[in-house]
């Protein structure tokens, strides 16, 4: 079948070592299925993937993508979620110590078929495009989970997001204007202050900016560029939610002081649960909320999808289609 994948770690030039071409149909464990890919978005993952982060030589060759919309095998439209967790774990799979995502230990959803366990397929609402679906599973269930679930945001809050433009901001600032939060994001370039406010922030300040009030909680996904910024811009008691790091995670000032007397919270976010990505696509559903896509293009292209990651010059997600 056709399918996009690492044939090699290339830590310093990731693209030399991806393959466009054709691998086995997948096989099929008992207690897994297969999903025939429509669409697959790309994520940060998948160039940590080819370049050795995560991914080593001996799990090689490996199909990336994390994220997928398609049809099961009865033919019902679906979404794929991401996170494989041990086949005797209970409860919130993203904290099973041996749960991996797609395209780690177990083939990834750049190919026609995908197989993945029967617990890991969701209904796609019939309102959301196949494409729409395919930008939920990683970026978009990371910011709901962030949101909804580690926050302690109510209605009416403040939020700050941090580093508009990356797939997880973008996704918080719709979802967080959406349910109904006052939402401030930053941004280092201009265009995409603009787009940040065109998506539901309600104001976008450049990187490091004082904000016209105290903040409820950070979004924070940028890391120590930000760090300092985040800490100071929050009210006493409020929650940094962090779910990565892109500019590194040494910031030069830790801010403990500030946290502890101010009692603030750090809480630490990754992925979401299969729950979620139901509760998620339903939001989607009845609010009419709809993913910013950069763009749509063929998997043949996926070359230029993850050169546009590296380069940092999207807004929203890259999703390709089958």
């Amino acid at each position: 079948m056709f399918a996009v994948y690492a044939g090699q770690i290339t830590p310093d030039n990731p693209l030399d070592g991806l393959v466009v071409g054709e691998r086995p149909e997948p096989e099929v464990p008992d207690g897994w299925t297969t999903v025939t890919v429509k669409a697959a978005s790309i994520n940060h993952h998948d160039v940590w993937s080819l370049r050795g982060v995560g991914l080593g030589e001996k799990s090689l060759p490996m199909i990336l993508g994390c994220d997928a919309a398609g049809y099961d095998e009865d033919g019902n439209e679906v979404l794929v979620h991401a996170v494989i967790s041990d086949p005797s774990w209970r409860g919130d799979e993203t904290l099973d110590p041996k749960r991996s995502l797609l395209s780690e230990r177990h083939q990834g959803t750049f190919a026609e078929k995908v197989a993945v366990p029967t617990r890991n397929v969701v209904p796609k609402p019939a309102g959301l495009s196949f494409a729409e679906a395919a930008c939920l599973p990683t970026a978009w269930l990371t910011a709901y989970r962030m949101l909804f679930t580690q926050s302690g945001l109510k209605q009416g809050d403040t939020v700050l997001v941090q580093g508009a433009g990356g797939g997880v901001a973008t996704a918080a600032i719709t979802l967080a204007r959406a349910a109904g939060f006052r939402v401030y994001a930053t941004s280092r370039d201009e265009d995409k202050r603009a787009k940040a406010i065109e998506i539901g922030a309600h104001e976008a300040f450049e990187s490091g900016a004082r904000l016209p009030t105290k903040v409820d909680a950070v979004i924070e996904t940028v890391g120590a560029a930000t760090w300092s910024h985040s800490v100071k811009s929050m009210r006493p008691g409020g929650t940094i939610v962090i779910s990565g790091a892109t500019s590194g995670d040494a910031p030069s000032h830790a801010e403990l002081t500030r946290i502890f007397f101010q009692q603030m919270r750090v809480h630490g976010s990754t992925m979401g649960t299969r729950d979620e990505l139901h509760a998620l696509a339903q939001f989607m559903d009845v609010t009419g909320t709809r993913p910013l896509i950069d763009r749509e293009i063929p998997m043949e292209q996926a070359a230029d999808g993850l050169q546009s990651i590296i380069d940092g010059s999207v807004f929203g997600k890259i999703v390709l289609t089958r």
